[in-house]
């Protein structure tokens, strides 16, 4: 992971110096060995979209991601993807696109060489496989078609729905290299592949639709062009960021990738003006002793809405003991519930007790008591009422007459 970062920001940091950087012919033979004897059509999108190393990186990721997809079914599931047409296109051949991700520092170089010298690059190709024909070993065959005209070789796939992407050995190809100081660029064989031929190897064609390649060569002014947009990945409902027109090829910068961020509006910050205050104050205010905080009084919250109020519980008051009647006084009488001015009564009348005892201290007349004498004595608490037997008729064995 650190590396993939760490390519990834020398990538950043190159890509603006990339139409800057300058390579010897030497430089340009070592780097374009590989990919000189490719079909025109696909090394003119290999110059393409070595000049977007980044989308070649996720593009990758991407086969990676889902092995066994290539040809049209491959780039019909990218047609959504932010990356440049030419990038799309060779996740098609993902042996290829693979190798590019992992030579990165080849791709980058590859796209620099392309941007700044294009004549030059085109020129390089051509002289790499006038070497090869000479050695012996560009031929024609069932897979490709070799074109000489003059000074011009063209290399096309021998049928237009299927593609080959050879691999070769640059030493053995190219015949006695003659730079050694810069020896070519040479890679592993694909799995899959085998060998044709001395250098050669081959593996299965790839099967796309007629006019899957829309770029080319234009071998006469040594520059790569555009040849028509008609294909499935180049259509106008297709999410393109960078489009291309027919003519010569333009390299339409990608456009920086930033995270969308919401627009938040903020407060505006209000700085209150300090004030100093003087010395003196100063000191009073911390000789001055801290201010002393209640706790705060927690009150009952009141009942809610249509509840009933808790009941009150009310004691009664202790009734008051009454004197035995050994503990009388000599000549003392208890007072009566009725007598509450405690006055002495008349004669005494005999009545039948509670427990069935004769009491001689009963009352045979009673003082005429006010209208509330009943309310007061059942208000005493030392009072114990006693109902009379009879209220009106006869009490005792004397009439009592009624009022």
């Amino acid at each position: 992971m650190r590396t993939l970062f760490a390519a990834l920001l020398a990538l950043l940091v190159s890509l603006p110096a990339q139409a800057e950087e300058r390579f010897a012919e030497a430089e340009l033979d070592q780097m374009l060995a590989p990919v000189a004897l490719y079909p025109d059509a696909l090394l003119s999108q290999v110059l393409m979209a070595a000049t977007y190393p980044l989308d070649v990186i996720e593009a990758a990721r991407w086969t990676r991601a889902h092995p066994g997809l290539q040809g049209d079914e491959a780039v019909t599931k990218v047609a959504d993807e932010p990356w440049d047409p030419s990038v799309k296109s060779l996740v098609a051949f993902p042996h290829l696109l693979q190798r590019m991700d992992e030579q990165l520092d080849w791709t980058r170089r590859l796209g620099a060489a392309f941007l700044g010298q294009e004549a030059e690059v085109t020129a390089t190709v051509q002289r790499l496989r006038q070497r090869a024909q000479a050695a012996g070993h560009l031929l024609p065959d069932e897979r490709l078609r070799v074109v000489t005209g003059g000074e011009v070789i063209v290399i096309e796939p021998a049928d237009a729905r299927v593609v080959y992407v050879p691999y070769y050995d640059p030493w053995v190809v190219y015949g006695a290299w003659g730079w050694p100081a810069h020896p070519p660029v040479v890679w592993a064989a694909w799995p899959g592949y085998t060998v044709a031929r001395p250098g050669f190897w081959w593996g299965v064609g790839i099967g796309v639709t007629a006019g899957f390649f829309f770029g080319d060569f234009d071998w006469h002014h040594h520059h790569v062009k555009v040849v028509h947009v008609q294909n499935h990945y180049l259509r106008p409902y297709v999410r393109n960021t960078r489009p291309i027109h027919v003519g010569k090829w333009r390299h339409a910068p990608a456009p920086r990738r930033y995270i969308e961020r919401q627009h938040v509006q903020h407060r505006p910050v209000v700085r209150r003006p300090v004030v100093h205050r003087p010395v003196e104050r100063r000191r009073i205010e911390a000789t001055r002793p801290a201010p002393v905080r209640l706790a705060p009084q927690v009150r009952p919250m009141p009942p809610a809405l249509g509840a009933s109020p808790p009941p009150r519980r009310i004691e009664a008051p202790r009734a008051q003991p009454r004197p035995a009647r050994s503990q009388l006084q000599a000549g003392q009488t208890r007072a009566m519930p009725y007598d509450r001015g405690g006055a002495r009564l008349s004669t005494p009348v005999d009545r039948p007790d509670r427990v069935g005892r004769v009491r001689a201290d009963a009352a045979q007349h009673r003082p005429a008591q006010s209208h509330g004498g009943a309310r007061n004595a059942r208000r005493d608490a030392g009072a114990v009422p006693v109902r009379p037997a009879v209220r009106f008729g006869v009490a005792g064995d004397r009439p009592r007459m009624a009022r």
